[in-house]
């Protein structure tokens, strides 16, 4: 909710981290603090099975090729990461919408509603549903890179207790 930036000549920007606090709380209420948490708890599950399977499957295509062990783990976590971040995206729009909402948490729409009025309004596509898409598969795709290259070269090498 905190990583909500607005330029410095927004009046209504926050001043500091306390007053971001002080201001949420004043305008939207405890219930202000918790806006858009419900997109990123629907989408964990989906997410973790995403990045996973695929990774492994990536790592399977990947077999196929010769390249060294090293490498096919980062380039898998790569591709995991990139499919990951189209499962992920229409949620993380949503999420950000309804956390850019000064109102109060009981005058904003609910997610469902705000996922609807998004495809309603944009469409799904670049300007809708899936805004900032190339950020997110940058983000994703360079994270699990490194994640799954790092774990699988590094757990090889560390003893086993």
């Amino acid at each position: 909710r905190f990583q909500i930036q607005r330029g410095k000549t927004d009046p209504t920007g926050y001043k500091s981290l306390g007053d971001c606090f002080r201001t949420i709380f004043q305008r939207e209420g405890l219930l202000g603090f918790y806006k858009g948490i419900l997109p990123p708890i629907l989408a964990e599950t989906p997410k973790r099975a995403v990045k996973f399977f695929t990774f492994e499957q990536y790592k399977k295509l990947l077999g196929y090729a010769s390249l060294p062990p090293g490498l096919a783990f980062a380039v898998a976590g790569l591709g995991s990461g990139l499919t990951e971040a189209v499962v992920v995206n229409p949620f993380e729009v949503v999420k950000v919408t309804l956390q850019a909402n000064r109102n109060a948490f009981a005058e904003q729409p609910s997610s469902f509603v705000q996922a609807r009025q998004i495809i309603k309004t944009d469409g799904l596509g670049f300007q809708g549903l899936n805004k900032g898409l190339t950020a997110t598969l940058g983000r994703h795709g360079v994270f699990n890179m490194v994640y799954f290259g790092f774990y699988f070269n590094v757990k090889n090498i560390l003893p086993v207790n």
